[in-house]
């Protein structure tokens, strides 16, 4: 390894993200410097097409065999911004073998292979850094690895997708319809073209799992989250949510159950208007902590874009050129806890119900008795007629998934229910 004092840094991936990196690496070198105790060098980059021009990569450091970054005896440390699992995964497993400590911002890589990430870590005695995983500039994933380290968290609710909480925030601010936002967000560069990851709640659900496995110093992958997207939110749903004072955001959810199990889902919920999470607008993202101590903590800030991005980034990248310079060692995986993930059928929650009924007497006693009948009670219900039709809206007191499914399969079955227009969480306070 060369000497601490000089540390050659190896990037893989040159995207928006990887370009902000080099440019705040050279603009603000001697910054950087000063804060780590060392000159940090950008050294080799590698990318998939070494004829684009980039600012501030002299061409003569871009590569595109990535292999031959993560196998240089001379680079002490990798910032992976490539994205995507394979080569992701392998590259990096080969540069923590070569003894060199490694930063991320990959979170569907740590979201599914984490733990055998900070095994190899653990086992070669590097760091493994990745605060720029979930929420962009937002430092959340420190705080809860070290700042409340002494406390035990109850909950972490937030908003991580800078997507869907731009689509909701027009849909809820403007009254249009979900498909009219999306080719909005399209073509504001907000949305990808194939957006799936985003508005499925794929990307989310990723983040989750890594604050949930913090939270909780318990492992937790991404096939532990229950994952539900926005795509099926209307704007019949979002004026139903305004006539509540609610506002309908995409949330990643995990809590410690009162059978003290981990619950972790995605999904879109109806939160008070009142709740800190509720005023989080556009692109923006908020996570909502819930600790014994503590008490209530939101970390709020721009979840993504590249210079957002890479502040977290060099913010990991002069952590460690400090624990190689002092002599120190990073946080590696706290998984002590071990606890077990609750079975989605036993997690309690409030539910919004929106049908499509009959418009004629006897229907609510009808669905009044279905509801009872599965054990799911009910708090409130509207009812607006609709010609020969009418609109019931059901909210419910808190009730198991399973009570909850089963429900919705009778209603869907009644001669009296048309259609279940939709099924939706309810978060009405921050407990």
């Amino acid at each position: 390894m060369t000497n601490s004092k000089n540390l050659k840094v190896g990037m893989l991936g040159c995207g928006v993200v990887g370009s902000n990196v080099a440019r705040l690496l050279h603009e603000d070198s001697g910054d950087f410097a000063a804060r780590s105790g060392a000159t940090l060098t950008l050294a080799k980059v590698a990318v998939k097409n070494v004829s684009a021009k980039r600012d501030h990569v002299p061409a003569s450091i871009i590569t595109s065999d990535a292999l031959s970054v993560v196998n240089d005896p001379s680079i002490d440390i990798i910032i992976e911004v490539m994205g995507g699992i394979e080569p992701a995964r392998e590259m990096l497993l080969a540069a923590i073998k070569n003894g060199k400590s490694v930063i991320t911002a990959n979170k569907a890589l740590l979201g599914l292979h984490g733990a055998e990430l900070f095994e190899a870590a653990d086992k070669n005695g590097v760091d493994l850094y990745y605060e720029a995983a979930v929420g962009g500039a937002i430092p959340i994933l420190r705080p809860l690895r070290e700042s409340i380290v002494g406390d035990h968290v109850h909950r972490v609710m937030g908003i991580v997708n800078g997507t869907t909480n731009y689509i909701l925030t027009k849909m809820d601010e403007e009254g249009s319809a979900f498909a009219d936002v999306l080719k909005e967000a399209q073509a504001l560069g907000f949305a990808e073209a194939d957006p799936t990851a985003d508005i499925e709640g794929h990307d989310a659900a990723a983040k989750a799992a890594i604050l949930a496995g913090l939270a909780f110093h318990t492992r937790v992958t991404t096939k532990d989250v229950s994952c539900e997207g926005i795509s099926k939110i209307s704007a019949r749903d979002v004026a139903v949510a305004r006539e509540m004072d609610h506002v309908i955001k995409l949330l990643a959810i995990a809590e410690l159950t009162a059978d003290q199990q981990v619950s972790v889902r995605v999904h879109p919920t109806l939160i008070s208007r009142q709740h800190p999470l509720a005023s989080v607008r556009n692109a923006f993202n908020a996570v909502f902590v819930e600790a014994e101590s503590a008490g209530e903590l939101m970390f709020y800030g721009r979840g993504a874009g590249g210079a957002p991005t890479a502040s977290a980034v060099l913010g990991d990248l002069i952590a460690i050129a400090r624990n190689k310079t002092n002599g120190g060692e990073g946080h590696g995986e706290s998984d002590y806890a071990e606890i077990s993930i609750a079975p989605l059928d036993n997690v309690k929650s409030r539910y919004l119900i929106r049908l499509d009924v009959a418009d004629k007497p006897g229907v609510l006693a009808t669905v009044a008795q279905l509801f009872a009948s599965n054990s799911v009670s009910i708090e409130t219900v509207r009812q607006s007629g609709r010609g020969d039709s009418a609109e019931l809206i059901v909210a419910t007191h808190s009730a198991p998934e399973s009570s909850l499914k089963k429900t919705v399969e009778a209603l869907a079955k009644s001669d009296v229910v048309k259609k279940v227009e939709s099924v939706l969480h309810i978060e009405s306070s921050s407990r």
